[in-house]
């Protein structure tokens, strides 16, 4: 399995006319902000989709109904559209029902409308009257008097144009590529805030290329709006797997957010058991019983008001009890709480969680390290996210590292330095490319023993399989700077900046616990960088 890693998944890559299009829906939006203007924009594009998909199936059936030759053949042509109008018909095929006064041909006909927020809004509502899995989903604000009507129908007219003389199927998948564009366009125009639902493409591609979700049970404790889950299962078709073979499981507790993720798998066809509560994973596990082969998350950065006061004897809590100020730990240990006796788990964190000895995160740290439940770490380039500056790092973890169809890994962690890697892709933010993603993965693979992977080996600078002897003469810090070492190319002339600011970053690990001659010697550094 591991040489499909070679070219990594491109799921949901650019169709050459998205950006075009997020100009022109952009541009409609006017003086409204980003955060409103997204529901307003990517609730049409789902009602679009389910109304195409509708509409596929309807021209299916009357066709059917209308050839001798089919064994649904039907003589009376009223008949034949009493059958096109089967509710039992739809969803016996995971086709969402759409009632006449919610189909998108209706929609567009009213466009101009000084009414068309209200008919938007009675359609969505008609939706979900038939359609109890997207209850409490939709939005259905579009008559608010705040709303422009006139951009509102001119929206209708831009996405009426999508996918318009596609077959069924390829407009399912352009629609839901388009959703998909646009949240993470959304997320970069609303800056920090858009970071709270949305998890770069890249950073995810790079997850499920390294996990391989084949088969078995996905999970995502914080899933935002649901891109782990849409990745994996591209994976799975990409490298020709049936998408019927793993099964999805998530948590959300922005209602908002969980809402996003519900369009956006549905959108996709993907059916997944995604449950909300305002309370969270950690105060309130929706899946408390499950146990996945794969989870994939990116929990937000350090939160500190995670309510940890109240979780001090919690039974997930295996390697220590996380501080209250900082829940990396508590995310950690959630995710190991969660992963089947087999399950390996991709995880999302803050650089600082590599190396904290805060308030005894470094005793946790050392009880995992020491449990042998690590499995990789990852430093990934700055710039990669649009909710932080903080860099960041990868965990990779494994309940057992002996018996999961690779060789036996007991004992060593690999470490990959990938902070060089990447390109930027506007003036703040980089991606990873399929080479930078292949790269890593590869790697990963080959040092796990996978079958056709290749042969692992060390490289100078970028990657290190260290032993558990190794880690602990560096205090069970895990950044990956500390083990792979100088690139064996790099030369004394190295510039200056980059020279200093490479020591600069091993200075701020050793003073991560923000001594007090930590932080004057931190300032003069930092008058260095000035006055230099």
């Amino acid at each position: 399995m591991a040489k499909s890693a070679k070219k990594a998944d491109n799921g949901g890559a650019n169709l050459g006319f998205e950006a075009k299009l997020w100009a022109a829906a952009d541009k409609l939006r006017g003086n409204m902000e980003p955060s409103d203007y997204k529901h307003v924009a990517l609730g049409l594009i789902f009602l679009k989709y389910i109304s195409d998909a509708f509409e596929a199936k309807r021209e299916h059936l009357l066709r059917d109904a209308a050839d001798p030759a089919s064994l649904y053949y039907v003589r009376d042509e009223s008949a034949r559209y009493r059958i096109a109008e089967d509710r039992d018909e739809y969803l016996a095929e995971n086709v969402f029902w759409v009632p006449k006064e919610a189909r998108w041909s209706f929609l567009q006909a009213n466009a101009k409308l000084p009414t068309i927020g209200k008919l938007i809004d009675d359609a969505m509502l008609a939706i979900e009257s038939h359609n109890p899995s997207l209850k409490g989903v939709l939005p259905k604000d579009y008559a608010r008097p705040a709303l422009n009507k006139v951009m509102l129908g001119e929206l209708i007219d831009l996405i009426s144009g999508i996918a318009m003389k596609e077959e069924a199927d390829r407009s399912r998948d352009i629609l839901g590529r388009v959703y998909e564009y646009f949240l993470g366009s959304f997320a970069g125009a609303e800056g920090k805030r858009g970071g709270e639902f949305y998890t770069p493409r890249s950073v995810v591609r790079l997850l499920v290329a390294m996990l391989e979700p084949y088969k078995g049970r996905v999970y995502d404790p914080c899933c935002g709006s649901g891109g782990m889950f849409v990745q994996s299962e591209h994976f799975v078709a990409e490298h020709g797997g049936r998408i019927g073979d793993i099964a999805i499981y998530g948590q959300e507790s922005n209602y908002t957010t969980w809402r996003l993720a519900k369009m956006n798998l549905a959108v996709r066809g993907i059916d997944a058991d995604i449950r909300w509560n305002n309370e969270g994973s950690f105060h309130q596990d929706a899946l408390p019983d499950l146990k996945a082969d794969y989870i994939l998350a990116n929990p937000p950065f350090n939160i500190s008001d995670w309510g940890g006061e109240r979780l001090r004897e919690d039974v997930r809590w295996r390697y220590g009890v996380p501080p209250v100020g900082n829940a990396n730990y508590g995310w950690l240990q959630h995710i190991l709480h969660h992963l089947a006796p087999t399950g390996t788990a991709g995880v999302v964190l803050a650089n600082g969680s590599m190396s904290s000895a805060q308030s005894g995160e470094g005793d946790i740290r050392r009880a995992m390290v020491e449990g042998d439940v690590v499995d990789c770490m990852i430093a990934l380039p700055g710039q990669l996210f649009y909710s932080t500056q903080i860099p960041a790092c990868l965990w990779f973890l494994a309940r057992d590292k002996k018996n999961h169809h690779f060789r036996d890994r007991r004992g060593e962690v690999l470490f990959i330095d990938a902070r060089k890697l990447g390109h930027m892709v506007d003036r703040t933010r980089k991606e990873l490319s399929d080479e930078d993603i292949a790269k890593i993965a590869d790697t990963y693979h080959a040092w796990r023993g996978e079958q056709d992977a290749g042969a692992y080996e060390n490289v100078p600078g970028f990657c290190k399989a260290a032993s558990l002897e190794e880690i602990r003469t560096h205090g069970h810090v895990l950044t990956p700077g500390r083990y792979v070492g100088a690139a064996a190319t790099e030369e004394d002339d190295v510039p200056f900046v980059e020279r200093f600011t490479a020591l600069k970053e091993k200075l701020d690990e050793q003073l991560a616990q923000g001594e007090e001659l930590g932080a004057l010697i931190q300032a003069k550094l930092e008058g260095v960088v000035v006055d230099g």
